[in-house]
């Protein structure tokens, strides 16, 4: 007989493609607040713990996704030296910048680095592979910063906070330290930041002896799983076609290839724009794949201006319109890579305005889009740079 905590909880979810059995020991009093549970169209892992404050798959609102990366951010223990974030592509991009710039603003005299994985190739410098094995796409990429003075600081950190929305197993979070490790031998210390753990209770006190460094989790919601395989999603075709030399049209200025710095929020564009809105408008600011903080942050600065505001990005993700997700659209990719992306929880005219943000040239992909949801379009080319797009 299995024993179970009296403040935990269980619970038995049926899914299309299995049997999730979940027990949660501690954040369960938020837990309906921050997560669903969703159907993956993938047959090496057949669900998803659906994050409601990602601003990813569920329309999120920017208060409240900015107050989890406080949240988080309050997990890290006290360090020496200069702290390494790395988010981790796609899912958790916007999660682990929000994370590193509320660590920044509680800790303004400490130096700190944002990188976050990718599956594009900016530039020429020098790639870190690693593995995510469960992933639809497991490919992922983390640049070295080329810029001298980033380059130092990545070689300076002591400890490496990864950030993630969820830790089932902790395996990529072992793969990619342990890449982080080869090129910086001088790095202490690990603290993983997710908003659900579910590696179960036994997991921090196995954490050390894992990565071969002193290791800690924060997270919000805290328990583990079981999950029992029933019939194989639909073959949905490939989600990553890397090629080394392939431009994908990525950015270079908002994380890839490191940060040190907060990114500035688009407060003029969103003053503009909330001048435009009509009271009472519903608005949308849309992300696009693995561009997503910025967007986040024009939601923000809506918000703050008394918009009725949710934010959201389009993914790579097949994931199945069941639970958690209720409405689906797919459409070709703004990367040029050549694979569906899909947008969930969203009907066109479901809101009165759709911003729709990205960090590549306009192209088909994204006036197609932008003509679906009846969007208009915004190339951030920089931080300080963001040029609306007529739609043709």
């Amino acid at each position: 007989m299995t024993m179970v905590a009296p403040s935990s909880t269980l619970q038995r979810i049926e899914l299309p493609t299995g049997t999730l059995e979940l027990r949660i020991d501690s954040g369960a009093t938020g837990v309906d607040e921050l997560l669903g549970f969703a159907a993956r169209a993938n047959a090496k892992r057949g669900f998803l713990f659906l994050s409601k404050v990602l601003g990813k798959h569920w329309p999120a609102s920017p208060r409240a996704m900015l107050a989890v990366h406080e949240r988080l951010a309050a997990t890290v223990p006290p360090v020496d030296g200069p702290v390494l974030f790395i988010a981790m592509a796609e899912t958790a991009i916007g999660l682990g910048q929000g994370v590193f710039e509320a660590w920044l603003r509680a800790h303004p005299a400490q130096q700190a680095l944002f990188l976050y994985t990718t599956r594009y190739r900016v530039g020429a410098g020098p790639l870190i592979e690693f593995a995510e094995a469960h992933s639809h796409a497991p490919r992922q990429f983390l640049h070295e910063p080329t810029d001298p003075a980033l380059h130092a600081l990545f070689m300076a950190a002591r400890t490496v906070v990864m950030v993630d929305d969820e830790a089932s197993t902790g395996n990529t979070f072992v793969n990619l330290a342990a890449a982080c490790q080869r090129l910086n031998p001088g790095i202490e210390r690990v603290h993983l930041a997710t908003i659900t753990n579910f590696m179960g209770p036994a997991a921090p006190g196995e954490l050390d002896a894992r990565f071969g460094l002193p290791a800690t989790i924060g997270a919000l919601v805290d328990g583990q799983f079981t999950f029992a395989q029933g019939p194989l999603p639909p073959d949905q075709g490939a989600a990553q076609r890397f090629e080394h030399d392939a431009d994908r049209g990525a950015s270079s200025a908002f994380g890839r290839l490191g940060i040190d710095h907060a990114v500035q929020a688009p407060t003029a564009l969103a003053t503009r724009l909330a001048g435009e809105f009509a009271p009472g408008s519903r608005v949308l600011v849309l992300g696009t794949g693995e561009f997503m903080h910025a967007s986040t942050l024009l939601g923000a600065a809506l918000q703050a201006r008394g918009v009725d505001v949710v934010v959201q990005s389009t993914t790579r993700s097949p994931i199945l319109t069941w639970g958690a997700v209720g409405h689906a659209l797919s459409f070709p990719d703004n990367y040029g890579e050549g694979i569906a992306n899909y947008l969930y929880n969203v009907a066109p005219g479901q809101y009165d305005h759709v911003l729709l943000c990205f960090e590549t040239a306009p192209g088909p992909a994204l006036f197609a889009l932008a003509d679906t949801l009846r969007a208009r379009l915004f190339h951030f080319q920089s931080e300080d740079h963001v040029e609306e797009v007529p739609v043709r």
